[in-house]
């Protein structure tokens, strides 16, 4: 049961910023890094991730939570850790020179699904295993359901 439910509260999680994008368009869209540049003269995350997306994650996942079982803190745990990971993931795509926005197999799932699930592991009882079950799951799934909400106009990619 327990990575059922953590399998919802990271759909809620990464998936929330994707549909505030379409719900708001480009209303409070500011860039969470104000357009700094690090070191190496590129964008620290870029301008796709945006405070109205951190708080949208944040907000919905917090919410979502009691209707599958868990208190709102794990919600908002899952939601910030998962914000986390996709931040990370970022700023290390911006490294490698990655455009925003673009595809980074693995890079672009695991810590967004990992650092959630080792945050709240504890509170969930989650062992190794099912923490990579779930890591295993989630990466299979955000790639099957990003080509389905890029088939929808959801999504401006298909991954």
């Amino acid at each position: 049961m327990a990575i059922l439910q953590s399998i919802v509260l990271l759909t809620l999680a990464n998936g929330t910023p994707v549909i505030a994008k379409r719900i708001f368009g480009r209303r409070f869209s500011r860039p969470l890094d104000g357009g700094i540049t690090f070191r190496d003269q590129r964008p620290l995350f870029g301008p796709s991730k945006t405070i109205r997306g951190v708080l949208a994650s944040i907000v919905i996942t917090t919410a979502g939570a009691p209707l599958v079982g868990l208190e709102p803190d794990i919600g908002a745990l899952v939601a910030a850790t998962a914000m986390a990971g996709d931040l990370f993931s970022s700023f290390v795509k911006r490294r490698l020179n990655f455009p925003p926005s673009s595809q980074a197999l693995g890079l672009d799932q695991v810590p967004e699904s990992l650092f959630p699930l080792l945050a709240c592991h504890d509170a969930l009882s989650l062992m190794a295993l099912d923490i990579a079950l779930a890591v295993g799951i989630f990466f299979v799934g955000e790639i099957f359901l990003s080509r389905l909400l890029y088939k929808v106009h959801l999504r401006d990619e298909p991954y």
